[in-house]
Parts: structure tokens; sequence; C-alpha cells
């Protein structure tokens, strides 16, 4: 049985192909049209997925949809209703946009399918899941538990904006949920607006900038914007905010509250927004340890899942690992709206055809369904060499060892490398396949790539890749996290004593100070966002590990997403060239091809820094 998921129409567009449970292919619409969060019908990436499995959609058995538009219509018309008058300017802007569009959304579906096959049986083949169960699908199903808690937790789905499954086999059910307005996530992007980033894609920001700042605020929050209950549960005041009515997170009220308005995006970052950021930092984590300490308290399966775009705060998930309530943690790695393609489909599979379960047997997340979250196109390196080619690139030809050495050495020598392997990755995080690589040992690197590569702001930090043998050695974890979804700090035997003079510095002062014996991927809390490597999900980039080792003596790399700021991951070769084009990195190795700076036509270089829009 093939089921395509699909998400689309708000933000971070997907399709998902699974065939008998297993999953096929995955890729986010961003990928193919180079549009960031692209909320269009993910024609791209359906096409994808078809041709992966090498099949039409004639050969498909069911669409699944990742949530239910007329659900959401309730809730718009019923929040307008329950505020009314104010907002109807607002209203009078949402209406005719659902009424023309958003209400439609299955004729719309329909007819694109429509253009894929004529016959397509949208009255029996098409169905809808709720948003948050297909989120809660996402967790659970591919996880390599048999029984766990699912949490999920997010800005809002149709109503719900935190809720809580049981999963057994193949059966998940939804137990428990929190509804719009009340919700953890649009309170993190109140303050992400607040603070002057965009609001569904600069939360991120908010939780690298925490750390430069002290949490001064939280109480005032807590005092004042969200009353939290011992199990979690909570209520957010809505004189304080203004998206249920308004066309921005929070008012005027909230402004005298904090004794200034929102940040202009333009300005620069000042001491304030760092305290501001690492309030609702610890806010969150608060909230979240309730909540998951009360879920162990009630239930008995030691096993938690975690979705939604919450569960992308590595820092709060690695505050519920160390809390030790579950026994294990698993975390989809397409957490946010993308996700929800596959939940849809799996939750299809499962729930609606009520098809049986395979587990690997296994808890360890190597054993999971996800496949490494390698679910993206690949391309052979006689498909590379044609490709750049016509690019106008110069490249060499390597055999899998020489490319190997030839990388690690150039690491070593503290290059910057653009690294494109095998598949690409499905979610936000590159996971050593589409990813830009530096020396996790040398203290400029984190400089370097921001200013000189990503083009964005010097706070933010990079995650270390580490060999999974070699993880305890370097850092305060023993345990698998493949998805770069666990923060835990750097091994006490590997930090550097901080003099009185530095621990004084306040704010971005911070940053410049080594910590470690990794200063590229060290936090200036001590603190990192794991990805572990293993020889099974992804053996290319752990031979590349271990020849750094071998080399250096360090089993640990500075890794970030092989893009500019504003622009989505690369998903070609001729992405991956343009971004080398366009930045100051030194190597590209893609497939068995490597490429040098040096021996490019400077006729052919580019000016990344100004290309694509703040993100």
């Amino acid at each position: 049985m093939r089921i395509l998921g699909i998400s689309a129409f708000y933000h971070d567009s997907a399709a998902a192909l699974i065939e008998d449970g297993t999953i096929i292919a995955a890729a986010q619409e961003e990928r193919f049209t180079r549009k960031k969060h692209d909320a269009d019908f993910p024609r791209h990436a359906v096409d994808y997925c078809l041709a992966e499995a090498g099949i039409g959609l004639s050969d498909i058995d069911f669409v699944a949809f990742y949530d239910k538009p007329f659900l959401k219509f309730e809730r718009l018309l019923e929040t307008y209703l329950s505020f009314a008058p104010k907002g109807f300017s607002s209203f009078k802007t949402a209406m005719p946009v659902w009424l023309r569009e958003k209400l439609f959304q299955k004729d719309m579906l329909r007819k694109e399918f429509k253009t894929y096959d004529s016959e397509f049986d949208w009255q029996k083949k098409l169905l809808f899941a709720e948003h948050h169960q297909s989120h809660a699908a996402s967790a659970f199903y591919p996880s390599p538990f048999e029984d766990a808690v699912v949490l999920t937790m997010d800005g809002v789905g149709e109503w719900a904006t935190t809720s809580v499954a049981m999963g057994r086999g193949n059966h998940l059910e939804v137990t428990k949920e929190i509804h719009f307005p009340h919700s953890l996530g649009l309170l993190y992007s109140a303050l992400t607006y607040y603070t002057g980033f965009k609001v569904n894609s600069g939360e991120y920001k908010v939780m690298g900038l925490a750390p430069y700042g002290e949490p001064k605020y939280a109480q005032l929050m807590l005092d004042n914007l969200i009353d939290v209950k011992e199990d979690g549960t909570f209520r957010l005041d809505q004189s304080y905010f203004d998206y249920c009515t308004g066309l921005r997170m929070t008012n005027k009220k909230f402004d005298a509250l904090f004794g200034a308005p929102a940040r202009d995006p333009e300005t620069l970052l000042t001491q304030r927004e760092m305290d501001l950021a690492a309030s609702v930092q610890a806010v969150t984590e608060e909230i979240v340890l309730k909540l998951t300490r009360g879920l162990a308290k009630e239930n008995g399966s030691r096993n938690l899942c975690l979705a939604g775009g919450v569960a992308l705060n590595c820092v709060a998930n690695g505050k519920v690992l160390k809390d030790g309530r579950f026994d294990n943690i698993w975390v989809q790695p397409a957490a946010g709206d993308a996700g929800g393609s596959l939940g849809a489909a799996l939750c299809a599979y499962y729930h609606f055809q009520g098809k049986p379960r395979v587990l690997n047997g296994s808890t360890n997340a190597l054993h999971d369904a996800m496949q490494g979250s390698y679910l993206g196109p690949s391309f052979t390196d006689d498909e590379i060499a044609e490709r750049l080619s016509s690019a106008g690139a110069k490249f060499t030809r390597l055999e899998d060892g020489e490319l190997i050495n030839e990388t690690a050495q150039a690491l070593a020598d503290g290059k910057a490398v653009g690294w494109f392997q095998g598949r690409m990755e499905f979610g936000p995080r590159a996971l050593g396949s589409r990813s830009v690589l530096g020396d996790a040992r040398s203290p400029e690197m984190q400089k370097t790539l921001n200013l000189k590569i990503k083009y964005r702001e010097s706070f933010r930090p990079f995650a270390p890749s580490v060999l999974r043998e070699d993880v305890s050695d370097w850092f305060d974890l023993d345990s698998d996290s493949p998805y770069m979804l666990i923060v835990s700090d750097v091994a006490a035997s590997r930090r550097r004593e901080m003099s009185d003079t530095e621990k004084s510095l306040f704010g971005i002062d911070k940053l410049n100070i080594v910590r470690s014996e990794i200063p590229a991927v060290t936090h200036v809390d001590y603190s990192a966002r794991i990805q572990t490597v293993d020889g099974q999900s992804n053996p290319r980039y752990h031979a590349l590990l271990s020849k750094f080792k071998e080399l250096t003596g360090c089993p640990v790399l500075a890794n970030t997403s092989f893009n500019v700021r504003g622009e989505p991951i690369v998903c070609t070769p001729e992405d991956a060239f343009r971004c080398f084009m366009g930045t100051e990195l030194d190597i590209l190795s893609i497939g068995n091809l490597i490429l040098k700076k040096e021996d490019q036509d400077p006729a052919l270089k580019l000016d990344y820094k100004n290309a694509f829009d703040l993100d």
C-alpha cells in the first residue's frame, strides 16, 4: 500500500511517500523552488517522491493531508466573534482569502492531483488528519518504541496548541489538549517578534541568543503573561497579545509591561534583547519540564516522543533528557509543519487502515524508521560531473578514500568545506549530507562561518558533529542524538577555566572567549547542540570524522547547513556550486568530486551577501 502525505498552504510545504509502512521519500518544497518556507502546493516535492519510487499518481492508494481546513476556519470565526468588534479590520482582510482559497482546499487539492492523473478518485483516495494528530503520528510511528507518551507543542493547529497522545503498537490516541489562544509556541513567537526577528523562522535565533542574557524578565512573564499550573498546563492573558485579531503578535500593553516598543529588525541587538531571550527560554523550559514530569507521573511508559515546532527547542529537549523522568526520548527530526506530511501518511496507514506496525526491536535511536532523515534527492557522480561542467566548474574526480583524505586534511588545515553527499536531509537540520564543515578546535571558525560563509549574525552557534563512540569523552551525554535535537554541556575535562575578568563580561562580549578544546562549537554557557554520527546511518560522514580524528586527535567537526542566511539548504549540485562561488568557502566536496576555490573562473563569482532577505 502506497500513501502520499501532503502539508501545504501555511508554511513549510512538503510531501512524503510511504510504502507498506516504510518511508520511501520526503522533502520540503522550499528546497526545489529556493523560496524559504515555501507554502504553496508542494508540486516539486510530490514529483520527487513519485520519481524516487518510480511510480505515478495512479499507483498511489491514498493521499493524506496534514490538517482539516474547515476546523481551522471554525476557529478563525469563533475567535473573531469572541473578540468582536475588536479586530474587524483584520477579519476583513482574512475573510476574502479564506472564502476564495483556504476554505476550499479539498477542491484545490483535487485540481492539483487531476493534473497528475485525470482519473484520480479524490472522493475515495483523499484523506484528512487533524494537525496535531499528524504531528503525533510523525513522532510515534517512526520511533523505535513499542509504546510511548507523545507530546506535541506548536503555535496552533486547528484548535490544539499542545496535545498528549498515548501510542502502543499501531494505535495512537490523543488524550489531552490545550486549545488556542493559549499557546506556548505563540508565546515564544511573540517574544521572537518583540525582539525584532521573523515569526515562524526566527525562533531558533532567540534560543541561540538566550545564553548571552540573564532571565531577568522571567518572573515578570510568569506573573503577567502566562499562568502555569503544577502539571504544566497554562493560560495566556490575551490582553497583552494581538495575534487573535490583529496583524502583529504583541500590543501596547505588552510594550508598557516591558518598557519599550518591539525592536526594529534593522537596529543593533542590545543586552535587553538578550535578557528577553533568556527569559522566554527559561519560561519555556519550566513549562516543558512541568508537562513532562506530570506525564511521567500519570503514565506507565518510560518512553517520550516529541513533535511540533516547540520540539525543535533542543535546549528544552536536553533539559527533559537530563531530568530523567523518561528513560528514552525521541524527537521527530522534521518536527515542524513539513513533518506533518509524513505524519499524515503514517496516520492514514496505521490509524485509518489499521495496518500492523513492525519495530526493529530496540529503543536505540539508530533503529528508528527515519533512515537518518536522509530521505531527499541524491545524485550520481556522473550526474554531478555533468551538471557542474555545464555550470563552468573545475573539479577533480577522486576515489572514495582519496576524497575523504583530502577533505579531512583541508579541515585540519583550517579550511571551510562545503560537504554535499548522498540523499538530502528531511527537516530543518543539516546532518552531514548538505553541510558546511569546519575545524571545531579553531577559535576563529565560528566567526568565520557566520560572517564569511553564512552572512548572518556573529552570535549564532554551530553544532558539533561527533563520532558516536566518542561522544561521552567530549560531552555530558552518552546516548544517541543523530538529529541534532539535544543540547548538552561540553565535558568538564575539555573545558578551559575562565579568568575572573572573562567571567565578568556581559552580552556579546562573551562571544570571543575560548571556553574549551572545541571553541567553534562551545556556546557561551558551555552547551552544544550535539549530532552523534554512527557508521550505520551515514558511513561516509563517519569516515570523514574518523579520518579527521586520525589527523588531529579530535573526533568533532563544526557543522552548519549548506546555505546562506535566508536561503533554503542546497538541494542540487548547481545550488551547491552557486553557494560555493557566492561565499568564502574554500573547498567543495560533492560526491567523489572535489573543487578548490582557487581553481575556479573568477568570472563565476557571485555576490551572495545580499542575495537573500533577512531570515
